[in-house]
């Protein structure tokens, strides 16, 4: 079972109350699926996610996760491409967990974190688009499961850090990033996390504004 931790410091408990306010949001996932959110990143592995909103005390189950709201357009692109839509939502929520505004440390954009070199070979206009942004990484990702004969360890590890490493290293290449990605790709699509996946999470203020998510639930709850 993956785990979300996400720990929100606040500046003085008036946030609690105050009306929403928005600000930077990253993401980190670790080796043994943990997945990191926060607006005060201390490690450089943080991936900046974009703004997020502030939130009411109390325990809250948020609404279901943004895997069903594309399902539509993962299912027709991948169709399309003869891709199976079980690998795209998972390759999706590996690199952006669905957030279509995500970029990473590096420039790369959207729900399947486009680089813009590559959206533009791609034909992406607007890599925050959503539907540009799975069509562009549906073909993408078809044509290097094409290029390394259907290895898609191999396609997983290009889609990561490119076809010439790939080439290069002759497999894998050994970067722990790139190596890690592989894992946790293969992990959600073997792991039945696709796009009909339900992940419960909840939300809670503590009384020095502190906001966590996690999606194991407060006591008495089950």
């Amino acid at each position: 079972m993956q785990r979300f931790v996400l720990v929100l410091c606040a500046v003085t408990t008036a946030l609690v109350t105050a009306p929403p306010a928005r600000a930077e949001m990253y993401r980190l996932a670790a080796p043994d699926g943990t997945v990191h959110f926060t607006n005060a990143p201390t490690d450089p592995r943080y991936q900046r996610l974009g703004l997020g909103s502030g939130t009411a005390a109390g325990w809250l189950r948020l609404p279901e996760g943004a895997t069903s709201r594309y399902a539509r357009e993962i299912r027709e692109v991948a169709s399309r491409h003869g891709v199976p839509e079980k690998l795209v939502a998972a390759v999706i929520r590996a690199e952006s967990s669905f957030n279509p505004h995500a970029v990473s440390p590096k420039g790369a954009q959207g729900l399947m974190q486009l680089m813009p070199a590559t959206a533009s070979m791609l034909g992406v206009h607007d890599s925050f688009d959503p539907r540009q942004n799975i069509e562009g990484g549906v073909r993408h990702l078809r044509g290097l499961i094409d290029r390394f004969g259907n290895n898609l360890p191999l396609a997983l590890a290009a889609y990561n850090a490119g076809e010439r490493a790939v080439s290069t290293h002759r497999g894998i290449p050994p970067y722990t990033e790139t190596r890690e990605y592989v894992e946790r790709v293969l992990r959600f699509y073997d792991g039945g996390a696709g796009i009909v996946a339900r992940t419960v999470v909840y939300r809670r203020v503590e009384d020095d504004g502190t906001v966590t998510y996690t999606n194991i639930p407060p006591r008495g709850r089950h």
